[in-house]
């Protein structure tokens, strides 16, 4: 699939802003390939992200072809079997163990707004888990990576990488490409180091499905609401 053209009628600013607004998490894609000069391209622009003290706490493993379809199915596997994904959890806490609001509203509307585009329903727990396997097959994306973080690092550096990951995901947008960041690869982590033969000093960040957007998917279609300027920003003169 050929990039877009990026458009002559907008200036630097527009530009940014357009990829920017018009990133958004795609769970469906074409098998179409990503040439391999794009991706290092894009890590390499998202490289430039800022970091304290230019500790630069990032590292990629880029997957295609059969190490990809390897490391899924090794994922399914533990995914699938109820008893064994129970033994499985975050080295780190990633998300609070109870939600408190706003946040969990926020969190229950896209759930179930995704869920309804795909037609699972709030009984349909093997649909729901279904869908959460998707994410380990990296949504058939032909480009999955993994990130892995120090754990001699502390909160700078975890600061830093999501200005990293921002970054991969604004520039793939700019290149026509969609991205989704999936925290669902850091339960799985012993499963990932053994099959990435990753050393004892690396923590599973997250991963991240990278290709062009399959638009006919019904996933395609969620769009996440944000809140107003006014409701999270203060300004004081």
């Amino acid at each position: 699939m050929k990039r877009p053209e990026p458009s002559m009628a907008l200036d630097p600013a527009a530009a940014v802003d357009e990829a920017i607004e018009g990133r958004r998490s795609v769970r469906a894609f074409l098998s179409t390939p990503v040439a391999r000069e794009v991706i290092e391209d894009i890590l390499r622009v998202a490289s430039r992200s800022p970091s304290g003290t230019n500790i630069q706490p990032w590292r990629a493993y880029v997957l295609t072809g059969a190490s990809k379809a390897t490391l899924s199915r090794a994922l399914l596997k533990v995914h699938d079997d109820p008893e064994a994904a129970r033994m499985h959890r975050h080295e780190k806490p990633y998300y609070p163990d109870q939600w408190p609001e706003p946040y969990l509203a926020r969190r229950r509307k896209l759930g179930w707004d995704l869920y309804g585009l795909l037609g699972i329903t709030r009984d349909n727990r093997k649909g729901m888990l279904h869908q959460h396997g998707r994410n380990l097959s990296f949504f058939d994306a032909p480009v999955g990576m993994i990130f892995t973080i120090s754990r001699q690092l502390e909160l700078g550096s975890w600061i830093d990488y999501g200005g990293f990951l921002q970054s991969i995901a604004v520039a793939a947008q700019a290149r026509g490409l969609g991205t989704c960041i999936q925290a669902a690869f850091a339960p799985l982590h012993q499963v990932i180091r053994e099959q990435l033969a990753l050393t004892n000093d690396e923590i599973i960040v997250c991963g991240l499905s990278l290709g062009y957007a399959d638009l006919s998917k019904p996933a395609n279609a969620l769009r996440s609401e944000r809140e107003p300027l006014n409701s999270f920003a203060e300004f004081r003169d």
